[in-house]
């Protein structure tokens, strides 16, 4: 059991501290330290990817983790516990963001080029800083979740000790 409470909390640190990493350090010092914005949102949303994995990967050994965990603890896989679903719902985030918001805009950089030399009125502009947005928000969205799931896990462990 002591192997399953570390792999599901292994899998929430992973997500959540990418998730740190990259909103609180990456992405600030990229767009600081590189010399173009353009190079800086490369670098950024490559590392987006690799966290979208990372989280991805996580979610899932998450998921089977505590499913076992609670077959063998309550003798029922409890699938549809809070802390699973809410996992579900961050995966979906997570999923829509790597598949759907950030190809869409590795098309539309592409397609214009170099973002700050595009007029902010230039409609592929306003669909790519509309899509930044949401992006943001979903990144947002993944992390507050993921802090409620710390905590109903935590609750969880506690009281199976």
């Amino acid at each position: 059991m002591s192997f399953l409470r570390y792999l599901m909390l292994l899998s929430l640190i992973v997500w959540l501290g990418g998730l740190i990493f990259f909103a609180f350090v990456l992405a600030p010092t990229a767009f600081s330290v590189l010399p173009t914005r353009h190079l800086a949102g490369t670098l950024v949303g490559r590392s987006l990817g690799a966290l979208h994995w990372m989280g991805i990967i996580s979610g899932i050994v998450f998921l089977a983790g505590s499913i076992t965990y609670s077959q063998l603890t309550k003798g029922s896989p409890q699938v549809f516990a809070a802390r699973n679903l809410l996992i579900c719902l961050m995966l979906v985030l997570t999923l829509i963001s790597q598949f759907g918001i950030i190809p869409r805009m590795d098309t539309l950089r592409a397609s214009i080029g170099e973002i700050d030399s595009v007029p902010p009125d230039n409609p592929a502009r306003i669909q790519f800083d509309g899509l930044h947005v949401w992006s943001t928000r979903v990144e947002s969205g993944v992390f507050l979740l993921g802090l409620v799931v710390v905590y109903l896990t935590a609750a969880l462990l506690a009281t199976n000790s």
